[in-house]
């Protein structure tokens, strides 16, 4: 039986609704799965009811019983309200089954006959409920769902919390919510059951706020628009939609430097106390919501000369921050602000922007101020903020010069010198720099629509361009409009060639054409006097030569780096720097690759090139990983996804090095889910360069999680991409040698053998010596595969000693692994020793895990062989391969120790792959799965 009761209209919610409480939600899930209890806290609007809801819909179904109650504010006075939502409609199921003192107590508190109270009928009231619950828990197990803790009244919270501390092994679960500031949930926590979890739900990331107004419908928001609603609601998620909703529903967008429309009803929750302050305190906080950084000393020079007592007035009523900061005035929430500053009227808005105008110290926030209290266009303004626009470029702070070139281009004159259309192009290309790129081309296409000057006209034409980012083939129309606009000016037409060079590569991944466009770029751009284009296009030019082994990449790069050195292109992703850097990591000079790539982070940090930082991050990234520092490249490849999903730049490369990462040091499930997305991705956008870094990431990540079929599969298909890029530098993806390995697994060492000779021949050319490193520990495999036990051990022996002098650590581990692994049908306790040291020294944990097993294997004395995937029954069809192994293993009688050695993943990560299948499979327990392979056996 199933009881529900709701006040609160019910909502089932599906798990992956919960947009960013994945983790959250999966700990509490699994804490209900193993018989607890849940307590979800945090302030209003957190999103603490969706969660209760979505696990109640996800867990719901393994209880017999569910009560539900959920409480308000204005019925929190009304005795024993809550008890009657959660027995009203078992009363008659339970009665008969309690004490009648018990039974008279408890239906004279739900019924309102007999006036029960706690002073007249304590005890057998706190008996009664105690009785009810383990009467309904006699059927099955009961789950009691509350909503909205902190309004219950006061009578049901005594007597839940009483029966909850004496429920003991009766399987009765509670799922409450409770809505708190800060960490003060004890109280309730003591009324909980003493094997409750309290969950805290914090507030939401940037990337989580855009992901959630994504599933609302809130598509079209520009990033800079999104960046300013988790501003402004402070990550709170109802905040951020409704913010998102009048947004929507406002028939134009806030225009550069004005804040976000507030709606009424979040007006209404942040200012309930605005008309307890007087009128000179209100005046007071307009003056300090409109400035950036507000101080006590800045409303001083704001005319404001009492904010002293009057800011202490606002923090008594809430609407200021109360710790001492220093001078600093902080509002309790961006929201606050946000809301007081809609609510004023537009003339005391211009009044607090003129005041500031003045005061501000800083000149960017002069200038600023000064726009917003200035109505129409004024030639001094326009060049006050063209200056200040400068100046936050120079701090490296494009976004905010992209915000000052639009005020400046709105308060310029038609005829103005520079005209409007030439500030909006200078803001366009800042919000490039600075990753807005949705604010960039929808500023392009609207110069577009009126300018006429070719050069404009292009400059327009490229930030679209840029604007694509990997998706070139969504801006194929572009192309013949920009050559066209372009007509026989050399300066011009080098632009359009840069970009049709990366277009021919992205699109149609034809490197020798692309080779030739970026030639025919610099070229082009030399004949017009163009450095900077022509120092783009010859180091994408080097880009390509480098990729396909070309013979003149290296006086490629020396062209490239001769003076006159452009400090743009020096730094950019694309630019001469980090053709650089490629040539030296696939050329084995790993510290200088390192020292390449951080002093370009460090000055593209200082510049606020977010692009630019997120690609270089990933490079730092990728260098840490071949010299072996696991654990660093796994830090800072989190870092990276996370500022590409933050900036929607580069989302499809940072998943890809975030999974080489998490496979060589961090988790396995993560290393695949990552490595999918990052294949989706390009699929998505027809980049088949990086569609083949992608497969090569997943099929590493199969390799290491013992699935070498899958790995066969997803590694032969980089070879055919590649094959058709024409892509022949072996150190560019290294994934021959994952290749060969899983051939060898799966009993093909003849192919393996074809792979190794193939890229030999190519690596022995180029001169890669960790790649001809790795093949030749490959084919030790194959060695061994066909007999060849000591010329196997010869090899890697001299495959260990060069990748250690060569600096790659992992590698060289690697060798010293496969090495123990053919000696161990003789082992000693220490054979795997010196393994189990290196990936240590790494921080290789995926690694250590394989050392582990394989060492507890050959210490029982069995030979210890590369896992495969167990097979599965037709019953666990739909689950995902390492659900399906998992389980598999399970119905083999398999403990979860014993899963974890085999599959070479942690106990904890067993444990949560059974709970989802589990729930997959509509079963309760590890009884149940073997109960599904003894229906296989039996057909």
């Amino acid at each position: 039986m199933t009881v529900r009761r709701d006040f609160k209209e019910p909502a089932r919610c599906r798990p992956d609704l919960v947009i960013g409480r994945e983790e959250l939600f999966t700990s509490a899930r699994d804490q209900l799965a193993r018989g607890g209890s849940v307590l979800l806290h945090g302030p209003a609007g957190i999103g603490k009811s969706t969660v209760l809801r979505a696990l109640t819909a996800d867990y719901g179904d393994a209880a017999h019983t569910v009560l539900r109650c959920s409480a308000t504010e204005s019925e929190s006075h009304l005795p024993f309200l809550a008890l009657a939502d959660l027995f009203g409609l078992v009363l008659d199921e339970i009665s008969d089954k309690l004490p009648t003192a018990q039974r008279t107590a408890l239906e004279s508190a739900l019924t309102g006959r007999g006036e029960s109270t706690l002073q007249r009928d304590g005890l057998a009231l706190r008996l009664a409920v105690l009785s009810a619950l383990r009467a309904l828990a006699a059927s099955g197990p009961v789950l009691l769902v509350a909503d909205d803790l902190q309004w219950l009244d006061s009578a049901s919270a005594e007597l839940l919390g009483f029966a909850a501390r004496r429920l003991g092994d009766t399987p009765v679960q509670l799922l409450c919510a409770v809505r708190t500031e800060g960490q003060e949930y004890d109280r309730h926590l003591r009324a909980s059951p003493p094997d409750t979890l309290a969950v805290r739900l914090n507030p939401l990331s940037r990337a989580q706020v855009s992901a959630l107004l994504d599933h609302r419908g809130y598509t079209d928001l520009p990033r800079s628009t999104v960046r300013e609603i988790h501003r402004t609601s402070g990550g709170n998620p109802l905040f951020a939609l409704e913010l998102g909703r009048a947004l929507g529903e406002s028939p134009t967008p806030p225009r550069p430097g004005e804040p976000l429309p507030v709606p009424t009803s979040l007006r209404a929750l942040v200012l309930s106390r605005l008309d307890m302050l007087s009128d000179e305190a209100r005046r007071t906080l307009l003056v300090a919501s409109a400035g950036a950084r507000p101080t006590l000393a800045l409303l001083h020079a704001a005319g404001r000369e009492n904010a002293e007592a009057e800011t202490a007035q606002a923090a008594q009523l809430g609407l200021l921050a109360t710790e001492p900061e220093g001078p600093a005035v902080r509002f309790a929430h961006p929201l606050i602000s946000a809301a007081l500053y809609a609510e004023a009227p537009v003339q005391e808005r211009r009044a607090a922007h003129a005041a500031l105008s003045t005061a501000a110290s800083d000149p960017i926030e002069r200038a600023r101020n000064l726009a917003l209290a200035t109505t129409g266009t004024d030639p001094e303004v326009s060049a006050r903020l063209a200056e200040a626009a400068a100046l936050a470029r120079d701090r490296g702070a494009p976004s905010v010069a992209a915000s000052l070139g639009l005020l400046a281009a709105r308060h310029t004159p038609p005829d103005g010198t520079p005209a409007p259309d030439e500030h909006r192009l200078k803001a366009a290309e800042d919000a490039i720099t600075a990753g807005e790129v949705d604010l960039a081309r929808d500023i392009a296409r609207e110069v577009l629509t009126r300018a006429t000057v070719p050069a404009d006209r292009i400059r327009a034409w490229e930030v679209v361009i840029e604007s694509a980012g990997q998706a070139l083939g969504d801006v194929d129309a572009v192309f013949p409009q920009a050559l066209a606009d372009a007509g026989d000016d050399p300066r011009l037409l080098a632009l359009v060639h840069y970009h049709l060079a990366w277009r021919t590569l992205i699109v149609e991944g034809d490197f020798s054409e692309a080779r030739q466009e970026a030639a025919h770029a610099a070229e082009l751009a030399a004949r017009g006097g163009d450095r900077r284009t022509e120092l783009m296009s010859l180091s994408f030019q080097a880009h390509t030569e480098t990729l396909m082994g070309h013979p003149n990449a290296p006086s490629t790069i020396k062209r490239a780096l001769k003076e006159p050195q452009d400090p743009y292109v020096a730094c950019h992703h694309n630019g001469v720097g980090a053709a650089r850097f490629r040539w030296l990591l696939m050329s084995d000079q790993l510290p200088e690759a390192r020292a390449t790539i951080t002093t370009l982070l460090r000055e593209v940090r200082r510049r606020g090139m977010v692009e630019s930082e997120v690609h270089f991050q990933r490079f730092l990234a990728e260098t840490e990983l071949r010299s072996g520092h696991c654990g660093r490249a796994l830090d800072l490849s989190r870092e990276s996804l996370r500022l590409a999903r933050d900036s929607g730049i580069g989302l499809g490369a940072s998943a890809m090095l975030a999974s080489l990462a998490e496979a060589s040091g961090g988790d396995l499930d993560r290393a695949l889910a990552l490595a999918r997305e990052a294949a989706d991705r390009a699929e998505e956008d027809g980049d088949q360069m990086y569609l083949s870094r992608a497969l090569a990431a997943l099929g590493h990540a199969q390799l290491v999680a013992g699935d070498a079929a899958a790995a066969v599969g997803s590694l032969r298909r980089v070879r055919e991409l590649e094959t058709g890029l024409r892509i022949t530098d072996p150190a560019r993806g290294r994934w021959h040698g994952d290749l060969a390995e899983a051939l060898v697994r799966v009993g093909e060492p003849g192919e393996a053998q074809d792979v190794i000779d193939v890229a030999r021949e190519q690596a022995l050319r180029l001169g890669r010596e960790s790649v001809l490193a790795v093949l030749d520990r490959a084919e030790a495999l194959v060695r061994a595969a066909h007999g060849d036990h000591e010329g196997a051990l010869a090899r890697l022996t001299s495959v260990q000693d060069r990748l250690a002098k060569l600096g790659y650590g992992l590698e060289e581990a690697r060798a010293a692994f496969a090495l123990a692994r053919l000696r161990a049908p003789r082992p000693g306790p220490t054979s795997y020793d010196e393994a189990a040291r290196l990936f240590r020294r790494c921080r290789a944990l995926p690694w250590l895990r394989q050392v582990d097993a394989a060492a507890a294997a050959g210490a029982t004395g069995a030979v210890p062989v590369a896992p495969q995937a167990p097979p599965a029954s037709d019953a666990l069809e739909g689950l995902a391969s390492m659900e399906r192994q998992v389980a598999a293993l399970v119905m083999e009688g398999a403990t979860n120790r014993e899963i974890a050695a085999r599959l070479f993943i942690s106990v904890k990560t067993v444990e949560a792959t059974l709970t989802r299948v589990y729930r997959k499979l509509g079963i309760r327990s590890r009884v149940d799965i073997v109960r599904l392979a003894a229906g296989r056996h039996a057909k």
